[in-house]
């Protein structure tokens, strides 16, 4: 009797690939031989789940983003039952630097695929492009209930707040790739600045 195929497995194997394949050479040196070669499958078998590269790179995409979301859910639950929200905004915020081979990936591909999507209009219009827009929605409001339970400062602007904490965690996560400073070293940087917003946790 043959062997049942389970294709999802498969594609998630390919997709896998591709994603090991960019953090090691670079988006834009992807190709689907490169990705097959990764996979130990043939070229045929990655057409056959994707009719071309740029189904491939999105497909790609949606379960990065999947998986990091995964990844801060997951950290968050560590918090605690009853987080406060200067301790969910410190565990989201820190999942923007890279500590492990897994979160490394993540921002180095996503990283390539938004400056592809500066150029590639059929990326430009990806919902991952408004996950900035959605994280930075979310402090927002971390930071509007720790102002109204006397955690933070009232007098702060949560958005402007929001909009920073962002930059900073996305440049620590740079600074983190380029080997300028350690992950430790990036998270201590992060919670000094978390110390100024919620100066009720020093």
């Amino acid at each position: 009797m043959p062997k049942l195929v389970d294709h999802e497995e498969r594609r998630a194997h390919i997709i896998d690939a591709l994603l090991r394949t960019a953090a090691e050479t670079g988006l834009h040196a992807v190709t689907m031989r490169s990705v097959a070669t990764e996979a130990g499958v043939s070229v045929r078998l990655v057409q056959y789940y994707f009719d071309t590269k740029e189904q491939l790179l999105l497909a790609a995409l949606t379960r990065l983003a999947a998986r990091m979301g995964e990844r801060v859910r997951d950290r968050v639950r560590t918090v605690g039952p009853s987080p406060a929200p200067r301790d969910i905004v410190e565990a989201v915020l820190l999942e923007a630097v890279p500590t492990d081979e897994e979160s490394r990936t993540f921002h180095l591909v996503y990283t390539a695929y938004a400056v592809l999507a500066v150029t590639d209009p059929a990326l430009a219009g990806q919902p991952f492009l408004a996950a900035p827009n959605e994280m930075e929605d979310f402090l927002v409001g971390q930071l509007a209930a720790a102002q109204r339970t006397g955690q933070s400062d009232p007098r702060l602007d949560a958005r402007q707040e929001a909009v920073v904490l962002l930059a900073v965690s996305a440049g620590l996560g740079l600074s983190v790739l380029l080997g300028q400073r350690t992950a430790q070293d990036a998270a201590a940087v992060l919670r000094y600045h978390l110390g100024r917003l919620f100066p009720e946790r020093r």
